[in-house]
Order: structure tokens, then C-alpha cells, then sequence
């Protein structure tokens, strides 16, 4: 038996939009600690790695380990129907191969839907070290990325000791960037390394939007030429992690 129970239905539906950036079909691996789900996009360019300890909930129950795979856009498009406020409970039947969301409101909402057959592959964690790490707010991070997307389909981030530089240019336009500590846009600063690797917008302005409506923190990590990790913190006793593949030009 599977039961848990989310306060406002509102952080889960921004939970599930922030992993559906990447992937429609999620496989939930469910313990009596809690949730954790690692999946690559169809590309595999790109990784989602997400969290959610049972203290995060306002009730769990587990009684043995399940995984449990779902389309998260039928989820999502059952989610929609919920109001501010109102609470979400998620229980597995399953017997029948179902999930049961129960919206508790004003009116009382019953909504299930099936699972779908589970994938076999287990998607490790990357082993990566970091040589530049920086953390800011998200609403900062996203502005770089829209200030960006204005110019350029890919983002540029280079470190120095003291400072983030980002850069974003076309073959009409261009714009660059300078968060220091010193000036408040970072909170912290810890470079190995002076770094420097480029991104695809695309990609990254999707994971940036829909991480920064589940945090107000994110933590970005990355070397020359070499992924980039963005950790969304949560105050709910879970994380948000994105990888994505630096985009290389070609000599």
C-alpha cells in the first residue's frame, strides 16, 4: 500500500511540471523514505533527479517498495483541476494498476488514472566533478535566461575568482552579463577553476522556469566543456536536479 498526502496541491503540480520539462513518461521509485525518480530525456542530453523525503508530506504510508510509472501529462492535466489551497492525496491501488488523487477543497475530487508498465533501466547518477559552483537566487537566474533567449539560442557561462560572466550572442546581437558577490546577485562563489562552457537555451531556459516556481535558491555547477548541474533547493526536505551537456562547436 501506497498513500501519501501534499498539503497544497499546488507544490506537487510544480513539481511534476518541473519533471515533465524533460521526460512524459515517469517511473516513481517509492520506499517507506520517500520518492525519488532519475530519468533521461529522449536525447539523453539532458537529466532530471528528483527527491522528496516522507517528511516532505503531510502524511505517508508505505508499506513495501513499489515503482510506479505514470504519464505525467494526463497527471498534470487532472492537477489542473485543483484550486489554491486544497489538498492532494496520492494512493496506489495496486490490484487494479491505478492511481487514485483525491483533491480535498471546498468540493471533494476523486480523479484516477492507470499506470503504465514500468522500465527495467536503472539510470545512474553521473559521476562528475565540479571545478566552478555558484549560488543566486532563481528569479535572478531566470532573468539571465530570458535576457538571453532575447538574442541567442545558447547561453555562455565563464568564471573568474570573483565573478560569474555570461555571455549570449547572434550574428546580429549580443549580450553579456557580471554577477559578483560583492553586488549581491551571487550568494556564493567557489571557484577551483576559472571554467567556461556554453549551453543550449532551449533546454536550459525550460529547466530554469520550471525549477524556479518550486525554489527560491539554485546552485549551479559546472567545468570547462563539461555539464552543467542545477540543484533547486527545497524547503520541503527534497531537491530538484538538472544535467545538461555543454553545447561544443565543432573546429
Amino acid at each position: 500500500m501506497f498513500r501519501a498526502v501534499v498539503q497544497d496541491a499546488k507544490i506537487w503540480r510544480n513539481l511534476l511540471t518541473a519533471i515533465s520539462t524533460l521526460i512524459e513518461e515517469a517511473d516513481f521509485n517509492i520506499t517507506d523514505e520517500g520518492l525519488k525518480l532519475r530519468s533521461m530525456d529522449p536525447s539523453h542530453v539532458a537529466m532530471v533527479d528528483f527527491e522528496w523525503s516522507k517528511a516532505a508530506f503531510e502524511e505517508y504510508a508505505c508499506d513495501k517498495p513499489s515503482n510506479i510509472r505514470v504519464n505525467l501529462n494526463s497527471m498534470l492535466k487532472l492537477l489542473r483541476r485543483g484550486k489554491s489551497e486544497e489538498s492532494l492525496e496520492i494512493s496506489y491501488d495496486e490490484e487494479n494498476k491505478k492511481v487514485n488523487l483525491t483533491l480535498k477543497g471546498k468540493i471533494l475530487k476523486k480523479f484516477v488514472m492507470p499506470t503504465l508498465e514500468t522500465v527495467e533501466e536503472e539510470v545512474p547518477t553521473p559521476k562528475l566533478s565540479f571545478n566552478a559552483k555558484a549560488k543566486l537566487m532563481s528569479e535572478t537566474l531566470r532573468e539571465i535566461i530570458e535576457d538571453s533567449e532575447t538574442v541567442s539560442d545558447n547561453i555562455s557561462f565563464e568564471t573568474r575568482p570573483d565573478r560569474l560572466l555570461v555571455k549570449a550572442s547572434s550574428e546580429l546581437s549580443n549580450v553579456s552579463m557580471e554577477l559578483s558577490k560583492n553586488d549581491g546577485a551571487l550568494l556564493e562563489l567557489d571557484v577551483k577553476e576559472n571554467s567556461a562552457a556554453t549551453f543550449n537555451l532551449n533546454y536550459l531556459g525550460e529547466m530554469v522556469k520550471a525549477g524556479s516556481a518550486t525554489s527560491e535558491i539554485v546552485t549551479m555547477e559546472f567545468s570547462t566543456n563539461m555539464p552543467i548541474r542545477l540543484e533547486f533547493e527545497m524547503s520541503q526536505q527534497g531537491r530538484l536536479t538538472y544535467y545538461l551537456a555543454p553545447r561544443i562547436e565543432s573546429e
